[in-house]
């Protein structure tokens, strides 16, 4: 694999704790079981997995913000975050909140709580990915054949910051691969940006596949639970 291919685990939480990933459907999502951690509380299920699986950066999906397109419970977020970084201080963190209002994202920033994640289905227009830029992380979200949030957002290449995921909700938790051909259009629009494939990844073979087609990393989550990926695998990735 090409150097700098970056693993990124995921939490995703729902009502305070975290919860499982299956195919995007996320108001079903039910708290995560896994061998990693005891429970579910995300500060337990982060220690477990990165001392399994060491990683500079974990992403953080806020999924009561996300589903409920309201501003983000600031206060409860904030002891989540700040219960993470306590066991895991040196590990930076990506975070979608469902950001759509510049106030509520500015503050964000300026608490320090992480690098906040722009997903395209939370946007109204391009108006806060054109002004954070580089400071944010934008997310082009689709579910099946549809493209969710402003066409500008995904037709003009402009617009994206250094740092892109392609998320693919239907293959969250699906078992059906990544989208390797959404990873190389995106990668041949804005060949400077750092692509990120979300969705699809069932083990070590679907990393490779995703190097080969130009990513620069994949968000996880099933694959390091149910044991498809491996301690012995990310040995492998970083050498």
């Amino acid at each position: 694999m090409r150097d700098g291919f970056a693993v990124i685990p995921v939490l995703d939480l729902r009502h305070g704790q975290v919860v499982q990933a299956r195919r995007g459907e996320r108001a079903s999502y039910a708290p995560i079981e896994t061998p990693l951690a005891k429970g579910s509380a995300p500060e337990a299920v982060a220690a477990g997995i990165l001392a399994a699986f060491p990683a500079p950066l974990l992403y953080v999906a806020d999924l009561d913000a996300i589903i409920d397109g309201a501003a983000p419970d600031r206060a409860a977020l904030k002891a989540i975050l700040a219960a993470i970084a306590r066991v895991c201080p040196d590990t930076a963190l990506w975070v979608d909140a469902g950001f759509r209002d510049p106030e509520a994202t500015a503050a964000f920033l300026d608490a320090g709580l992480g690098r906040p994640v722009l997903g395209s289905e939370s946007q109204r227009d391009a108006d806060l990915v054109r002004a954070l830029a580089d400071r944010a992380v934008l997310s082009l979200d689709s579910r099946g054949d549809a493209r969710l949030g402003p066409d500008a957002l995904h037709d003009d290449a402009s617009l994206w910051p250094r740092d892109v995921i392609v998320m693919t909700l239907a293959r969250v938790g699906a078992d059906a691969g990544p989208d390797l051909d959404g990873i190389r259009d995106v990668r041949g629009r804005a060949p400077r940006a750092r692509v990120h494939a979300a969705g699809g990844v069932r083990g070590p073979d679907d990393l490779a596949a995703l190097a080969r087609a130009g990513a620069a990393g994949a968000l996880v989550a099933t694959a390091l639970h149910d044991g498809r990926l491996r301690p012995e695998h990310m040995k492998a990735l970083a050498g």
